[in-house]
């Protein structure tokens, strides 16, 4: 059998496992089994599904029988099947991070009993926007994980999260409805949304229809991607909810974002037409978050704008055009993902166990939880792209790419990206001095329970033990980093082959449309990227 032919799998679970948890909304102990058992099952099936494809092959899935281009289609390649692996690994830590939050809290009502349908409708979505061989599709799975992603965003109802999540409810609705709009439109100049077909079809078009096409929906997708000047909208919006939706929005939603990017860019508009354009984005991306990062206090702010600055690195891989770039591009997506989520579930231990997540009113917390302060010093160092963990490997890659191009601007791209590189360190290493090293009264504002030792669960005070369920998760999450610096080798295999894959765009096309079709037609609209 076909292991392709069980990708609609990966959205139907998790939408499977929604319907149950759901059912079971008062009975909170059935509720976790089922959630993450279903997600576990889910990333298992994704794991066979990156192993069918690992030497290169592509597969489309036609719903229901449908012929392309007429049906919904989904493709699995190397770079969807390692998003859904990577993106699904990442949910399923901190769905246990999640839960073993709320079992330390004691806290068995709603609004937490529709956490788990919530959270399992996200990881649907987003599955389904990896997979979507079509761009109406692609829009579906981004309303499904933005419709979750508005629920959890709000949870607890405090005016802080109410006020980010119009926020957030507003920009997420103008991105949506541009993309919509571009999606009219692609559909008026051509007669058909299935990306493949597009791919043939778009070349058609007369230069002038084409870029604004383009830009189109490089404006929808650099909303939800964040990229500057797009971006102002996050570090307001995600600090505000709680520990474990903040570390999953800020793990997938941005880079679903572009994922996006990266498949319409290869695979609807070769060439390199707006290449400056990204380019410039790329370095005021990497440059602007990053100089707002060090003006923060609080940590999950301060995580936030690096979130925003490290986009700027994916573009810049998917600017240059070429296959190191976009493998560069592609294994620090995978990197930054696990990462990212690692730090903010590292925050929200501290917040549990300082009381506070802003550096002003934390000090010591080195000598009171050792475990805690290694479990951000790892994923810290290797955000900032320190030897020899992942994050270096990344950047190396980005950096190798940009010296090859030769152009002023990669060349200025370089030097951005070091210079973000070495802020990062600098925001971090502030965090860590400040947080971890210094002494517990040297704090500005320390909190008491600074000044206090931890007591067990269960007792009155305000102190306790971290929970081990939310310790073990974020743990395995920091391990899953230092894995992809161990297995460098064979990721960045996928990621190469991946990058030529899509550059070449053949076996995307032969693999849905079929031979007889697509090698004449890319003949016609001028072959190979």
């Amino acid at each position: 059998m076909n292991l392709a032919s069980l990708a609609p799998l990966a959205v139907v679970l998790p939408i499977l496992g929604a319907a149950l948890t759901f059912v079971l909304i008062r009975h909170s102990r059935a509720q976790r089994a089922v959630s993450i058992g279903l997600l576990s099952l889910t990333l298992l099936l994704e794991c066979l599904l990156l192993a069918s494809v690992w030497n290169g092959g592509t597969a489309a899935v036609n719903i229901g029988g449908w012929v392309p281009p007429w049906g919904i289609v989904m493709v699995v390649d190397q770079f969807s099947s390692l998003m859904l692996v990577v993106s699904s690994a990442v949910s399923l830590a901190v769905l246990v991070y999640a839960t073993g939050q709320g079992m330390a809290d004691g806290d068995q009502d709603a609004p937490v009993s529709i956490f788990h349908p919530t959270y399992l409708i996200l990881v649907a979505g987003v599955s389904n926007a990896f997979l979507s061989g079509d761009l109406f599709n692609l829009y579906v799975g981004f309303e499904i994980l933005l419709t979750a992603s508005y629920v959890l965003m709000t949870l607890g109802g405090t005016g802080p999260r109410i006020r980010a999540g119009v926020t957030y409810v507003v920009v997420s609705v103008v991105s949506s409805v541009l993309f919509l709009i571009a999606i009219a439109m692609v559909y008026g100049a051509t007669g058909t949304v299935n990306m493949a077909d597009l791919a043939i079809k778009l070349a058609e078009l007369d230069q002038g229809t084409r870029t604004l096409l383009h830009v189109m929906l490089l404006v929808a997708f650099g909303i939800k991607a964040a990229v500057f000047p797009l971006s102002f909208w996050l570090p307001d919006s995600y600090p505000t909810a709680p520990a474990p939706v903040t570390a999953v929005f800020a793990g997938l939603l941005t880079k679903v974002g572009v994922y996006a990017m990266v498949r319409t860019e290869t695979l609807l508009f070769p060439g390199d037409s707006l290449n400056t354009p990204l380019m410039v984005v790329a370095l005021l991306t990497m440059v602007v978050g990053i100089l707002g990062a060090l003006a923060q206090s609080d940590i999950k702010r301060l995580l936030s704008f690096t979130l925003v600055s490290h986009i700027g690195y994916m573009v810049f891989g998917l600017a240059m055009s070429s296959v190191a770039g976009l493998a560069a591009a592609v294994f620090y997506v995978a990197h930054h993902i696990t990462i990212q989520t690692s730090l903010f579930l590292v925050t929200g231990l501290i917040e549990r166990r300082g009381g506070s997540s802003s550096v002003d009113r934390l000090a010591g917390l080195a000598k009171l939880s050792p475990l805690l302060a290694l479990l951000f010093f790892v994923p810290g160092m290797n955000l900032a792209g320190i030897p020899p963990f992942s994050g270096f490997l990344g950047k190396l890659g980005l950096m190798q790419a940009g010296v090859a191009l030769g152009t002023p601007l990669a060349y200025a791209l370089v030097i951005g990206g070091v210079l973000t590189s070495l802020l990062t360190l600098l925001a971090v290493a502030r965090v860590w001095n400040r947080a971890f090293w210094r002494k517990a009264e040297d704090a500005e504002h320390p909190d008491p329970v600074l000044l206090a030792p931890p007591v067990p669960e269960g007792s009155t005070t305000p102190v306790r033990l971290l929970p081990r369920t939310m310790v073990g998760s974020t743990l395995g999450l920091v391990v899953l980093g230092v894995a992809l610096t161990v297995f460098a080798g064979p990721l960045f295999h996928v990621a190469d082959q991946s990058a030529a894959a899509m550059l070449d765009r053949s076996s995307y096309i032969q693999a849905v449309l079929g031979d007889g079709v697509a090698a004449p037609a890319l003949a016609l609209s001028g072959g190979e990227k």
